[in-house]
């Protein structure tokens, strides 16, 4: 499907609807692009809902070479997508990286945001410290990169997952993608945590059970509820890093369960 884009200060933003009803907005994490959401889309249109998913800034199809990629920002872009689609309050879905910008978006305009989802998000609890050393090398090799994102299912992945990951690192591969990638985990104040407890609307926080990039998920998923106001946070079982993408059903039975609970608010 052809992506439509949206104009920032710098550059532009890709993004892609599907479907109608009450709009929800994807962000991938880093490295990855909106295609990381392929399997979630359909199950969430099939439900009722319009979909938009995003290419952050400096991924995918989105334009290169922006002079940040805090979390703020990526909010922000996440706002102006709903702002042009016209169709909001929307839920917005962050994963990995983008788990932050929900947080910022959330308060930088609570009238267009209905809820946040964070999957996988980083508290700042104790990184996998064999992950943390990856990072280091990985961060600037594209090759290396797609070694590393296959290392995050380590149960299920999909029957697509090598396609995909080609692809990716195929994208990763033009001018100012690596930088990107490195960009959107760069340390930044303030970090979302400060400004959990602002959010005043439904949170949602996602954690692959097995995901390896923290020694102890269930705990960084509880320590992500407790800086929330009013906050659920679920496991999906036998899962990594990408529930939406290794576990779709699944998460989108979470997903649904939620949007009913904002639809509700």
């Amino acid at each position: 499907m052809t992506a439509s884009q949206v104009r920032r200060d710098g550059g532009h933003i890709a993004y892609e609807v599907q479907g109608e009803g009450p709009l929800v907005v994807l962000s991938h994490g880093m490295g990855e692009n909106r295609a990381s959401f392929r399997h979630l889309v359909p199950l969430l249109v099939a439900a009722g809902h319009r979909v938009a998913s995003v290419d952050v800034r400096g991924h995918g199809e989105s334009s290169a070479g922006w002079p940040t990629y805090a979390p703020a920002e990526v909010g922000a872009d996440l706002l102006a997508v709903v702002r042009q689609i016209d169709a909001g309050p929307a839920v917005l879905v962050g994963s990995s990286s983008s788990a932050a910008a929900v947080v910022f978006a959330a308060t930088d305009a609570p009238d267009l945001v209905a809820g946040i989802v964070q999957i996988g998000a980083f508290v700042g609890q104790k990184m996998n410290p064999l992950i943390r050393l990856a990072q280091t090398v990985v961060l600037r090799s594209p090759r290396l990169f797609g070694m590393f994102h296959n290392t995050l299912f380590p149960v299920h992945r999909p029957a697509d997952d090598a396609a995909y990951r080609r692809s990716m690192v195929a994208n990763l591969r033009e001018p100012g993608r690596m930088a990107a990638v490195r960009g959107v985990i760069a340390p930044v104040e303030p970090h979302w945590t400060d400004r959990a407890v602002a959010v005043e609307q439904p949170v949602l926080v996602l954690m692959g059970a097995k995901d390896p990039d923290f020694p102890d998920p269930g705990a960084e998923a509880r320590a992500a509820r407790r800086l929330f106001r009013t906050a659920e946070a679920r496991m999906i079982e036998e899962s990594g890093h990408y529930p939406h993408a290794d576990r779709p059903q699944r998460t989108a039975d979470e997903l649904l369960g939620f949007l009913a609970v904002c639809a509700s608010a």
